[in-house]
C-alpha cells in the first residue's frame, strides 16, 4: 500500500501523533507468527508482569489495555464502590479530556479541586475529602494524581508520598494517571519506583502510547496486598469496560520492548530535551511569554491570536486557553533539533 502521508513532517500538537518507535515496531514483529494462548495467558504478558515489578515494587501486577482513559477508568472503578468519588485537580485528564467516560461509563463521581500548576497537596486534597460516613455525599476514597501533570508540571517522590501518606491516613487509595510516567522519571533522575511503589501510590495507569508504543497501555496494581484482594475484580472490571485484548502479545510485548530495557527513559529524555530546547529558543522573543515551568515535553506560551493561526499553517499545534491566547507545544520521542530550529526560526519570522 502507498503511504498516505509525508513521513517527513512533523509538528508540536501531541505526542500522541508521532508512530511507533522502530525498536517497538520490531519488538512487534517478534511477536508475530505462530499461535499464542489469547486473552493475556502468553509469554509476553507474563514476561511484562517481571519488568513492570522490577519498576514499580515486587508484587506489583499489571494489567494491558488499549489506551489511557480506559486504563484511568479500569483503574478508578476496581477502587471504588458504587457510592465512591475521586478527588483529582480540576485540570486533571480524566476532569476535561475524557468525554465524561468516567462519569458516564464508570459511573464515578469526580470532585476536582484548582490548582495553581496542576498538583495537588494534602491541603488541597482536604478540600474535598470530607464528609466520611455522610449518607447524602459522594464518598471520596480515591485521589489521583498525574504524572507528569496536564500543565507539564512533576510531583517530587517527596510530594507523592505526602499525598499518598496523607490519603492513606484518611481510609483512601491512591491513583496515579502515568500517561506520561516516563517523562517524569526523565525529568527527576530517578526510576519510576520512587515515585510509585516507594512513595506508596496504590494503582497506576503506565502509558506507552505516548511514548512511541501503539494501543498499548496498562493499569498495574502497585500495591501488593491490593493485588491479592479478589474484591479488587480488575479481571472483570477490564472485561467489563472493554478493554481486554484478545490477542494481548502484542500490545504486551511494545511494552516490554519499552519498559525492559532503557528505551522509555532514552525516548522520554529526548523529548524533554527538545522541548527544554524549544522553550530557550522562544523564550527570548518579544511577543512570546512562556507561561509555566517547562518540565518535560511540554512548552506554554502566550502569542498573538493572529500570530499562532499564522504559524499553524506550517506547524500544527493546539489553543490551550483561548481565552488568554495560551497554547501548547509538545515535542515527542522522534522531534529533532532541526524540528525545533526550523519553528522558532519561522516564529522569528512571523513576530518580525
Amino acid at each position: 500500500m502507498t503511504t498516505l502521508h509525508d513521513r517527513e513532517k512533523r509538528g508540536f500538537a501531541s505526542d500522541n501523533y508521532a508512530g511507533l518507535h522502530p525498536e517497538v515496531l520490531a519488538a512487534l514483529a517478534d511477536a508475530n507468527g505462530g499461535h499464542e494462548i489469547a486473552y493475556g495467558e502468553d509469554a509476553y504478558t507474563a514476561r511484562l508482569q517481571e519488568v513492570v515489578a522490577g519498576h514499580v515494587g515486587a508484587g506489583a501486577v499489571t494489567w494491558p489495555v488499549f489506551n489511557g482513559t480506559g486504563a484511568n477508568v479500569v483503574a478508578l472503578q476496581a477502587l471504588l464502590p458504587r457510592w465512591g468519588a475521586v478527588v483529582c485537580a480540576e485540570t486533571a485528564h480524566i476532569n476535561t479530556d475524557e468525554g465524561g467516560a468516567p462519569e458516564r461509563m464508570g459511573s464515578i463521581k469526580l470532585l476536582s479541586v484548582p490548582t495553581p500548576d496542576g498538583k495537588l497537596t494534602p491541603e488541597l486534597v482536604d478540600r474535598q475529602a470530607w464528609g466520611f460516613g455522610d449518607e447524602h455525599r459522594a464518598q471520596p476514597l480515591v485521589v489521583s494524581i498525574t504524572q507528569t501533570t496536564e500543565l507539564g508540571t512533576c510531583y517530587t517522590p517527596d510530594e507523592v508520598k505526602a499525598i499518598a501518606d496523607h490519603a492513606h491516613s484518611l481510609g483512601m487509595k491512591v491513583h496515579l494517571d502515568g500517561a506520561r510516567i516516563s517523562n517524569a522519571a526523565a525529568t527527576l533522575g530517578t526510576d519510576l519506583s520512587a515515585f510509585t511503589g516507594e512513595a506508596g501510590v496504590d494503582v497506576l495507569s503506565l502509558g506507552g502510547t505516548k511514548n512511541g508504543a501503539l494501543a498499548a497501555e496498562a493499569v498495574v496494581v502497585v500495591d501488593p496486598e491490593l493485588a491479592a484482594d479478589p474484591s479488587l475484580g480488575l479481571v472483570h472490571v477490564r472485561k467489563l469496560s472493554m478493554q481486554l485484548a484478545s490477542k494481548m502479545r502484542f500490545v504486551s510485548a511494545q511494552l516490554v520492548a519499552l519498559y525492559e530495557g532503557d528505551l522509555w527513559l532514552r525516548s522520554a529524555s529526548h523529548a524533554n530535551a527538545m522541548a527544554t530546547r524549544l522553550a530557550a529558543g522562544v523564550g527570548g522573543l518579544t511577543g512570546v511569554a512562556i507561561q509555566r515551568p517547562v518540565q518535560a515535553n511540554a512548552v506554554f506560551a502566550v502569542l498573538d491570536r493572529d500570530v499562532a493561526n499564522a504559524l499553524r499553517e506550517t506547524f500544527r499545534f493546539y489553543d490551550w486557553d483561548p481565552a488568554t491566547g495560551e497554547v501548547r507545544w509538545m515535542c515527542s520521542w522522534d522531534t529533532t533539533e532541526a524540528d525545533v530550529d526550523a519553528f522558532v526560526g519561522e516564529l522569528t519570522r512571523l513576530l518580525g
